[in-house]
């Protein structure tokens, strides 16, 4: 499974020997092979835009990605596509060369939706919402004008968590971010296959590959996030009860709609005796006349 001395990919060069990391690595991989499997991910032909933002979770992806295609487990063509958002400060060079460096066929597409952010979002309120529709919007027209057909993002389990308790505590829904969805336009796949990796994994991954992060500056700066909020109390949980994130993501794959309240998922009012047991039932019944 792992590397022989001459038998490397360029994003896994210098990666640690110890028994550890090759754990590590296994089990990133064997995650990310499960989601893609599990969901359908692989289409005849397929092309996918792998996003890149220069986090950790992005890095991730792109490395355990051309693992598998690497072994002959992914049989589509990987383009890697960094949005430039215009923030001040962004290194603009970190990822090209990067990139160049890895030997990884990419896009380095510029628009500056900061300044539409920061303009149009009121002062206190958090810039995640409209950043993201424009990131997406963006990533969509890229994804098109290179032919591929699929757009294919970082988020780990641990953002789906999240996602799904951000939704139940703000928004009155059950829902959070699907494996795999097609677009509005029906033109485009959408995947997260990193859907079964933890975020601890993600990270340990990148810091001992010594990718170079960038962080998100223009959100994560903002105090008071929602998301942040959330991701406070699943640490409380999982302190006081380790292992407690795995069994709730579980849960998610295991929904029962009869045993929830939603009138659209379950015929409730459909749910009828069998006419045997009504009718022994109506025998049994005393005539109080």
């Amino acid at each position: 499974m792992l590397d022989d001395s001459d038998d490397i990919h360029p994003l896994f060069a210098g990666a640690p020997s110890s028994t550890e990391f090759k754990k590590l690595r296994k089990r990133i991989v064997r995650h990310t092979r499960e989601a893609i499997e599990q969901y359908g991910m692989i289409e005849k032909g397929g092309k996918w835009l792998v996003c890149l933002s220069g986090g950790k979770d992005s890095y991730t992806l792109l490395a355990v990605l051309y693992e598998l295609q690497w072994r002959g487990l992914l049989p589509v063509e990987l383009l890697a596509c960094n949005l430039d958002q215009g923030q001040p400060g962004f290194p603009a060079t970190v990822l090209p060369e990067f990139l160049e460096r890895m030997k990884v066929p990419h896009r380095i597409e510029y628009q500056d939706t900061y300044s539409i952010v920061v303009d149009k979002v009121p002062q206190g309120r958090t810039f995640c919402a409209l950043c993201s529709r424009l990131r997406r919007g963006n990533l969509y027209r890229v994804a098109r004008e290179e032919g591929c057909t699929a757009i294919v993002l970082g988020h780990h389990r641990d953002d789906i968590l999240e996602t799904f308790f951000m939704n139940l505590f703000h928004g009155g829904r059950l829902a959070t971010m699907p494996p795999k969805l097609v677009n509005e336009e029906g033109d485009l796949f959408l995947y997260r296959p990193l859907a079964h990796v933890a975020e601890a994994d993600c990270e340990k991954f990148a810091k001992a590959m010594e990718y170079p992060i960038i962080p998100c500056d223009l959100c994560g700066s903002q105090d008071g996030l929602q998301r942040q909020q959330v991701k406070q109390i699943l640490d409380q949980w999982e302190t006081n009860s380790p292992g407690r994130r795995q069994v709730m993501f579980r849960a998610l794959m295991n929904a029962r709609p009869s045993h929830l309240l939603d009138p659209k998922l379950f015929d409730f009012a459909g749910l009828a005796l069998s006419s045997e047991k009504f009718e022994e039932k109506n025998v049994n019944i005393p005539d109080l006349r």
